[in-house]
């Protein structure tokens, strides 16, 4: 039978940006892309460390192509998105007005 590897601990940090989990019951494998937006969108830079160390460049950079244009805020998707030299992403499927974001 295999073992199940535990799940690295999320930084106690992060623990008011999950609310609405048991944080210990989160598991890194499962909820990756809710762990990535949460820790991209709030999270200090200790807590930035220890996502590129759990994760890796690779898997962040597939989130943010994936998920990043809906799952983040528009600044923080367009500073992850630029200082990780991301060129192509999913766009958003929910039309946007002219008049309703701020010039780029």
């Amino acid at each position: 039978m295999a073992r199940e590897i535990p799940s690295p601990q999320i930084p106690k940090g992060l623990k008011p940006y999950f609310q609405e989990y048991d944080i210990s019951r989160l598991n890194h494998i499962r909820d990756a892309n809710l762990i990535i937006q949460r820790t991209l969108e709030f999270g200090t830079w200790d807590e930035i460390r220890w996502l590129f160390e759990t994760y890796r460049s690779k898997r962040i950079r597939l989130f943010l192509r994936e998920h990043g244009v809906r799952g983040l805020k528009p600044v923080t998707f367009n500073y992850w998105r630029k200082l990780l030299n991301i060129r192509k992403w999913k766009k958003s499927p929910f039309l946007i007005g002219k008049d309703e974001l701020w010039n780029h």
